[in-house]
């Protein structure tokens, strides 16, 4: 049995991509989720894969998860999904027809111009329904997976991992909560008794890697990238300006307990440390970048049918191909080069 633990990554409708990617982890019989870290969409995902574990195994995580997106807007039936997808135009060109409608344009100019407590209580999040049916006795369970929620706490700018118990609807709203867009999630933090207001974990913890380094838990992390790493094309307009710098943000905090862990390993390597004083984890990482560099912040914040289809498939094409590579590594050596990610 492969034991490994899973980080997902926020990203918005983009997170349809980690939905392929659990289910094609998840009907690998020899291969043991035991721990999730997730922010935003990956928070979403992977509460939704832990309610249906615990309830019905393998099975009742993919079912779980296939009703999650096909609330959010996916056609969940393949057949119909494949048809839609196939008279569709590319990815990029449907992109760019999202970016550049008019209902999007005026969205998207509200957002930068206007605060949402102006709309008062009304301005709701519309995932908030969808996320208040979540079996809660499920995703606090102590069966199945470990499960680890990142948010932002708004006034000390620090990290909030939430786990066990903690977990709750506003917990995981407050995971993919977008300050540009909605209200702060206020509510009493468990462990201190008090209010605390957070936004969208994303920008301290995407996702947060330190919750899976616990001793109980494999070496093995393996992370589901839904953020391009790699633009090769330059930016030179204002909306493909501010979506480059939402990715490099991010991603910092990603990019940081990377460089931690290389420091770690480096030392081990070199006899600074001895071996099981620190841990010395295993990376792994399932990513597309080529399709998410078609794609642009209209996909990632407005819910398609056709992208959900495109970015679901590829998902699972991803983690195919890294099974077919990479299944004999996992819990043996890492399969991402982190000195050469940070040389």
């Amino acid at each position: 049995m492969k034991r490994i633990n899973l980080a997902l990554q926020g990203g918005g409708a983009h997170g349809a991509f980690t939905w392929g990617v659990l289910c094609r982890l998840l009907h690998e019989e020899d291969v043991e989720i035991s721990a999730i870290s997730g922010t935003s969409a990956g928070a979403l995902n992977a509460a939704a894969l832990k309610s249906g574990w615990v309830a019905n195994g393998r099975t009742g995580a993919l079912e779980n998860l296939e009703w999650f997106w096909g609330q959010v807007g996916a056609i969940t039936d393949p057949r119909f999904s494949e048809w839609v997808s196939s008279l569709a135009p590319t990815a990029h060109l449907w992109a760019q027809a999202m970016e550049s409608s008019p209902a999007y344009m005026a969205f998207d100019m509200t957002t930068r111009m206007l605060s949402p407590y102006i709309y008062g209580p009304s301005m709701r999040n519309p995932l908030e329904r969808i996320v208040r049916e979540f079996h809660y006795d499920e995703v606090c369970a102590s069966d199945g997976p470990d499960l680890h929620i990142c948010a932002t706490n708004v006034r000390t700018g620090k990290i909030r991992v939430f786990a066990g118990d903690e977990i709750m609807p506003e917990v995981i709203m407050a995971s993919a909560c977008l300050p540009s867009l909605f209200q702060a999630v206020e509510f009493t933090d468990p462990s201190t008794g008090k209010t605390e207001a957070f936004w969208d974990g994303g920008y301290t913890g995407n996702p947060a890697l330190f919750p899976l380094f616990h001793k109980d838990l494999p070496d093995d992390i393996l992370i589901v990238n839904i953020n391009p790493l790699h633009r090769e094309e330059l930016p030179n307009d204002s909306r493909s300006i501010q979506n480059r710098i939402n990715e490099i943000s991010f991603n910092s905090s990603l990019f940081r307990e990377l460089r931690a862990i290389e420091f770690v390993k480096r030392l081990i390597r070199d006899g600074m440390v001895k071996p099981g004083n620190m841990k010395d984890v295993l990376v792994h990482m399932i990513a597309d970048d080529a399709l998410m560099n078609e794609l642009n912040v209209a996909t990632k914040t407005i819910p398609n049918a056709v992208v959900i289809a495109r970015l679901k498939s590829a998902g699972e094409d991803a983690a195919e191909a890294f099974l077919k590579n990479h299944k004999d590594d996992l819990n043996q050596r890492s399969t991402v080069n982190l000195t050469g990610m940070f040389s």
